[in-house]
């Protein structure tokens, strides 16, 4: 008995000072004061064996002992085994700054650093853009219009969006820009999202592009002559990237800028002669200045000793001689702006370059800290913006349509792809938007902004997919009355661009996270390269303690043990402490894939996916937490949390638990499992009841449905186009109504009461009010309503030979 007493105390001893990574001299206390004890009580030999432990513990833990021996060895062993940094990596790795992922990637994120960001939401200015230039935009697009008869936007809706100032929303107010903020930024794109290619010819030139890139690195003659032109739309930019051969490996673009003398105008000129072939570069077919990436090289030693100065950006005027633009790509399910770029033996002054000559070579360091912002918002917000619309959209859908004398929002069936795509859009929501707070606030999110575009894509193909089913034959069958069906087609380019989801979840989210969210692994490798022993040593059994900690963490949390504390409310506080528990399984899986892998886990992409999706739900999971702490609550919103953050538990847990069975070494994965998840799963696929009560919520005029579809162009005024949107939301406020009478209508018609001949609603209103089983006023109200309804309903036909491109190949089976 005394002997397992002592263990018991020794035990829960190591583990308070493993959870407090206290260090080795309270380890070695426990140790030495059990092992003492248990000799003085009668148990020496486990009192022996817990000494003998009290100097391993010393021997390795106390840095004035282990940086005698110990320490050499290990140093010598990591430098064999690390993986090697390339110049590229580093740069990647160097640009953007660590927020909230590096409190997720230390096993015990600490939540008052992310209530410090506060948020005092859109400026007045911000929010009256938004609220009228942002509708006025809307109401002027068609996507059938756009799509299939004009493939582009009507001339009236450029010049407005260059008057506006669109164009220029991250230009400063110096330069003629808008000067709004990531949230403002944000907010617009979410509300042009009513149609892809509106959103899409906004958000790349505020986004990824030469406005950007001027901003942060151009020369002031460049910044005065071309921030003013971009700002008011006399420039239309674009960015040359992508080539056939250089897509997600962008550093491997075979682009060529020589260094060069040309004679022009009877002067000798120093510049560049370019060779270069891009593919995929929105806005291209009418940009008027290119942002061009390519290797630059100076072969000749012109500006100095190095030959291959490496990616550099320019910036080249459209009439440049020998440059091919103007052809077009056709995106699938959306026609805006995108070509091919091309050009040989095109000769640049060297001041195009942006920055000047002394930027040369710096390209791939300006894209990379320039990508970190814009890939949080454009994408992102698109989908985001594309979620609001679908849900209300599928919710007014789903509660006028009726099958079996019953609205179909009341089947389950269809509940339950609507109660998803509400969860989908309340995360979108809150992640793009406390993102793009912390933005404002200065960070510049690498991680989180792999984590956003590829996540928020991947939502919007899950709930557009919902939103086709619901919807039904309404969707499937194109036309201007379809609102839904091109979105749904244009998808894959949300999915593709920018970094393809398949290779951002892969490689980028915990490949990049690993090294650049760890608390130690940069400052080991920066000590190997430095050869710095003493660095080294610090970080190493720093990282050591780290480990040591979260296995304790997540094991005690696991048990239900020690719960993290946190600053929210008793509805949201269980989850936040999950994703604290969470956090340390995810810290501790993270250090042993790469402790048994080593640099094999670069190649080991579903082992790294897995990780990443761990990360990925645990952040989106904070961001909901966080929106909800920090805004007004409404009716059945507690509901939606609910929903929203066990979907995102029960798929972070899913993730460590095929990485359990899937790591390399099997006794690991068995391991790792037993102290990360020692009582199982917590987390199941939320439940029915959650489902009804949102899907009921979403699919009425509601406090919920309302709040959902903030930020939404949801009125219909006079001289635009249809609004969908504006007319299911007017529907729903008159549905009670309706519903009353529908089922004193049907009853009566059941029971026998209407003619049996009545088979049309139109019909039976008539009837129930002859029979006087409604009011004259209740008959004419159903009947405006059931035009309506019926108006909404219904899908376009066209003539037999009208989808015909050659009219002369067209077969006409019935001649006659």
């Amino acid at each position: 008995m005394l002997q397992l007493l002592l263990i018991i105390v020794a035990v829960v001893g190591l583990l308070m000072v493993m959870r407090r990574e206290a260090g080795a001299l309270p380890a070695l206390g426990v140790l030495a004061a059990t092992g003492i004890a248990g000799i003085v009580l009668g148990a020496p030999v486990l009192g022996t064996l817990l000494l003998i432990g009290a100097i391993a513990v010393a021997a390795c833990g106390l840095p004035a002992l282990r940086s005698k021996w110990l320490t050499p060895r290990i140093f010598a062993t990591f430098k064999k085994v690390a993986p090697k940094v390339s110049d590229t990596e580093r740069t990647a790795l160097e640009a953007g700054s660590v927020a909230w992922d590096g409190e997720l990637f230390s096993g015990k994120p600490n939540w008052d650093a992310l209530m410090a960001y506060g948020d005092d939401g859109l400026s007045d200015e911000e929010r009256a853009f938004v609220d009228h230039q942002c509708s006025v935009a809307s109401g002027m697009t068609n996507a059938w219009d756009i799509t299939r008869e004009r493939a582009d936007l009507p001339p009236e809706l450029w010049e407005y969006l260059k008057k506006e100032g669109f164009f220029g929303m991250i230009i400063p107010k110096q330069y003629g820009g808008l000067g709004f903020s990531a949230k403002a930024q944000s907010a617009v794109l979410q509300k042009l999202a009513i149609n892809e290619t509106l959103m899409v010819t906004v958000g790349v030139p505020n986004s990824l592009g030469p406005g950007e890139l001027l901003l942060k690195y151009g020369t002031q003659q460049q910044k005065d002559h071309y921030l003013p032109r971009l700002a008011d739309g006399r420039e239309i930019p674009c960015f040359g990237l992508t080539g056939p051969r250089a897509g997600s490996d962008a550093t491997s673009i075979p682009d060529t800028g020589v260094v060069c003398k040309q004679v022009i105008n009877g002067e000798e000129v120093l510049g560049l002669r370019l060779n270069f072939e891009k593919r995929w570069i929105t806005l291209a077919p009418i940009a008027t200045v290119v942002g061009l990436a390519f290797r630059m090289f100076d072969p000749d030693g012109l500006l100095g000793s190095e030959k291959d100065l490496g990616i550099t950006c320019a910036l080249i005027p459209r009439d440049t001689d020998g440059m091919e633009i103007g052809r077009r790509h056709h995106p699938i399910g959306s026609p805006f702006m995108n070509g091919p770029i091309m050009g040989k033996d095109v000769f640049v002054p060297l001041d195009t370059i942006i920055g000047g000559p002394e930027m040369a070579g710096q390209g791939w360091r300006m894209l990379v800290e320039c990508l970190s912002v814009g890939r949080c918002i454009t994408l992102p917000s698109g989908a985001t913006g594309t979620s609001r619309y679908a849900l209300g959209w599928s919710g007014g859908f789903a509660r006028v349509r009726r099958q079996f004398n019953l609205p179909v929002a009341e089947m389950e069936g269809v509940q339950e792809p609507l109660a998803r795509i509400a969860a989908l859009s309340y995360i979108a929501q809150a992640a793009v938007m406390e993102t793009a707070n912390m933005i404002d606030q200065g960070e510049k999110p690498a991680v989180p902004s792999a984590i956003l575009k590829s996540q928020l894509t991947e939502f919007q193909r899950d709930l557009l997919s919902h939103a086709m089913d619901i919807h039904g034959g309404k969707a499937v069958t194109l036309g201007p009355r379809n609102y839904i069906g091109i979105g749904y087609s244009a998808n894959p380019v949300a999915i593709t661009v920018e970094g393809a989801n398949i290779m951002t979840r892969n490689l980028m989210i915990f490949g990049q996270g690993a090294i650049r969210c760890h608390p130690y692994v940069l400052e080991e490798l920066a000590a190997k390269d430095a050869d710095d022993l003493k660095a080294f040593d610090k970080a190493f059994f720093g990282h050591a303690g780290l480990i040591f900690g979260n296995t304790a963490r997540a094991f005690t949390q696991g048990l239900g043990l020690g719960k993290a504390a946190t600053p929210f409310d008793e509805v949201a506080a269980p989850y936040a402490q999950e994703v604290a528990r969470l956090s340390a399984g995810f810290g501790l899986c993270a250090d042993a894939a790469m402790a048994s892998l080593g640099s094999a886990l670069k190649s080991r992409e579903m082992v790294s996916a897995r990780l990443g999706d761990v990360l990925s739900n645990l952040y989106l999971t904070s961001m909901v937490l966080k929106q909800w702490h920090a805004s007004d609550k409404v009716e059945s919103e507690a509901a939606l949390l609910h929903y929203s953050c066990r979907l995102l538990l029960h798929r972070a847990e899913q993730a460590l638990i095929e990485l359990f069975d899937n790591l390399p070494n099997k006794g690991l994965g068995k391991l790792l499992s037993w102290l990360v998840m020692p009582l199982g799963r917590r987390w199941t696929t939320p439940h029915d009841d959650l489902t009804r009560e949102i899907a009921q919520q979403v699919s009425r005029h509601s406090a919920l449905r309302s709040k959902l579809l903030g930020n939404t162009w949801d009125q219909q005024e006079e001289g635009q186009q249809d609004n969908p949107l504006a007319r299911y939301n007017a529907l729903l406020v008159d549905y009670d109504r309706a519903e009353a009478l529908y089922r004193t209508i049907n009853k009566a018609y059941a029971k026998g009461e209407l003619p049996v001949e009545a088979l049309h609603p139109e019909q039976r209103i008539e009837a129930a009010r002859e029979a006087e089983l409604i009011s004259e006023d209740d008959a004419r109200f159903m009947v405006a309503y059931e035009a309506e309804v019926l108006d909404m309903l219904t899908v376009d036909d066209f003539a037999f030979d009208a989808f015909a491109q050659q009219q002369e190949k067209v077969i006409w089976h019935n001649a006659a």
